[in-house]
């Protein structure tokens, strides 16, 4: 019963790979927490290549494309671990080399290794047709994003106060959200997460262009995001560190979906 309230695909490592993992993010985790490093607002978004980076790398783990040595360490959701450690490695160094470019060395190092995944997933060949509904799913999604975030701003205008991070948070549930609709309807791709299956598979609903009977996920999905940014508006206000942490954590549970949506739906629709 608990294996069908998890995401399908959902795997585990052979023992030595969890083992190391869980070491390494253990000990990122324990130096982060001594050396406790500022944590600001161009910081958390400076880790969004990253949240891209986990999902090339299952991408390129679903389509077989990841030498057998490293292939375990990109299943999910081992691969969250993996590329966690890695960006908070990354973080560490970058706070103890260069303290007052943190957030731009943090960011060029996240683009540097996700250039290279995504090419290789893309060299495994390009879908015509889902690489051109990926690009109508993220032209989609900017106008869609945007008038949420204005419209959470003006209904509640103390959610501005979440500003850049806010703002990824909404941009990367509406992406996800616009497409796995577009995915589901246009191109035959199915939820692996059931309760967003659930939600999916809910009729009869009236289509809407492009997006089909997926509106109405990408209507919830809006819902929760906004009303998740609004409630931590209070938290990033009185202690911003961990409210900008934790709010990055809900743009990454957007945006990783999302980004992987996107590059799966180019190289294996």
């Amino acid at each position: 019963m608990v294996g069908g309230l998890l995401p399908a695909g959902t795997t585990l490592p052979p023992a030595p790979y969890l083992l190391v993992v869980l070491l390494a993010a253990g000990g990122v985790v324990g130096a982060l927490r001594r050396r406790r490093p500022e944590v600001t607002a161009r910081r958390v978004l400076a880790l969004a290549p990253w949240m891209a980076l986990g999902s090339a790398a299952h991408v390129l783990y679903v389509v077989d494309a990841l030498p057998p040595l490293l292939s375990p360490l990109a299943g999910s959701p081992t691969v969250y671990l993996t590329v966690g450690s890695l960006a908070g490695a990354a973080w560490l160094a970058a706070d103890a080399v260069r303290p007052d470019r943190v957030a731009t060395t943090l960011a060029a190092a996240g683009a540097l290794l996700l250039v290279p995944v995504v090419a290789v997933a893309v060299g495994t060949g390009i879908s015509p047709d889902g690489a051109r509904w990926s690009a109508v799913a993220l032209a989609l999604t900017a106008p869609i994003a945007g008038a949420a975030w204005v419209g959470l701003t003006r209904f509640r205008p103390e959610a501005a106060v979440t500003g850049s991070v806010g703002t990824l948070a909404v941009f990367g549930h509406a992406l996800d959200g616009v497409s796995t609709a577009v995915g589901t309807t246009q191109l035959g791709f199915g939820e692996r997460t059931p309760v967003s299956r659930i939600l999916l598979e809910l009729g009869p609903i009236p289509p809407v262009p492009v997006l089909g009977e997926g509106w109405l996920f990408l209507l919830v999905k809006l819902a929760v995001a906004t009303a998740v940014v609004w409630l931590f508006a209070a938290y990033v206000r009185e202690t911003p560190a961990e409210g900008y942490l934790l709010l990055g954590f809900v743009a990454a549970m957007g945006l990783g979906p999302a980004a992987h949506n996107l590059l799966l739906f180019s190289v294996a629709a």
